[in-house]
């Protein structure tokens, strides 16, 4: 089964309310087997909106990421980043 991808670019306009999401992010998300490859650090932007925090997060499966993503915990911690800052997130199956 294919590992998948959450590909997150954001911007942050309230870095408290978005340490709070960041918090209860990285627990939902380990709690669902993801895994940070990249969060936050120095980057290029090459083509569409800029924005400055850039994380990639592989899964186990795309229906892991999914689940993550839709799990209680993870909604929970969406409700301290709703207002703290533009951002942009996808899921990607890998190829194999």
């Amino acid at each position: 089964m294919p590992t998948a991808l959450w590909i997150a670019h954001v911007k942050v306009t309230d870095a408290e309310a978005y340490g709070r999401y960041a918090a209860l992010a990285t627990v939902a998300i380990g709690a669902h087997g993801g895994v940070f490859l990249a969060r936050g650090g120095p980057y290029e932007q090459l083509e569409g909106p800029d924005r400055p925090r850039n994380v990639v997060a592989r899964f186990p499966s795309l229906q892991a990421a999914h689940d993550c993503y839709y799990s209680e915990a993870y909604q929970e911690a969406l409700t301290h980043a709703k207002g703290a800052a533009e951002r942009e997130l996808s899921i990607v199956e890998e190829a194999e």
